[in-house]
Order: structure tokens, then sequence, then C-alpha cells
């Protein structure tokens, strides 16, 4: 059974940044696209980035696009979300999910218990 634990959220004002990471227990974490997710009180769990098995390849919602930076370490099992420019409408439980296949898709099968973000105005 697979575990993700995310790390690093917290409070911060408007414009500031967090990164978040999140340390996976399997060996087999170099063969699988990672995803980032977050959710907001009364609102559907969204993907906010994504990156392939290699790292090479990243995906972002429109929301988060310039903003924030998907990376892995594959070497450390480790996937972390950069994230700058904070804004209130960020203000969300974060959680990391590891896919079943190398490259990005909309096919996860775990997912971590969440880290919360707020983002003050």
């Amino acid at each position: 059974q697979v575990q993700l634990v995310e790390s690093g959220g917290g409070l911060v004002q408007a414009g500031g940044s967090l990164r978040l990471s999140c340390a996976a227990s399997t060996r087999s974490f170099s063969r699988y696209a990672m995803g980032w997710f977050r959710q907001a009180p009364g609102k559907e769990r969204e993907l906010v980035a994504a990156i392939d098995y290699s790292g090479t390849s990243t995906q972002y919602a429109d929301s988060v696009k310039g903003r924030f930076t998907v990376s892995r370490d594959n070497a450390k099992n480790t996937v972390y979300l950069q994230m700058n420019a904070l804004k209130p409408e960020d203000t969300a439980v974060y959680s990391c999910a590891i896919s079943v296949l190398p490259y990005i898709s909309n096919i996860y099968n775990t997912w971590g218990q969440g880290t919360q973000v707020t983002v003050s105005s």
C-alpha cells in the first residue's frame, strides 16, 4: 500500500509563497506520474498541477499557471509544489496523488491526507 505524506502548508499573506512537499513510500515512485489536487470548502476537488514520471512534462490548471511550479526528485521519492503570488482563492486543502500511468492523465489511485493552505488578504 502506497503512502503519501504532504507537508509545507500553512498560513501566508496574499502575494506570499509556500512550497509543498509530498513524500511517497513506494520504490516504484519514479515509474508514475504525480498530481497535486486541492479542495476548498464547498467546492469540488480540482487538479492544479501534474508531472510525468521523469519530470520532463508538466501540466497546470489555468488558475495557477505562471504562479505554481511542480517538480520531483525521484532519488528522494518526493514531489514538490512551489506556490508563488498566492491569492486568497488559493485557500484549500492540498493533496498529492500518484497515478497508475507514467504519463500525465486523469487516472490516480492513491491520495495523501492533505495539507491546509490558507491565504489571508
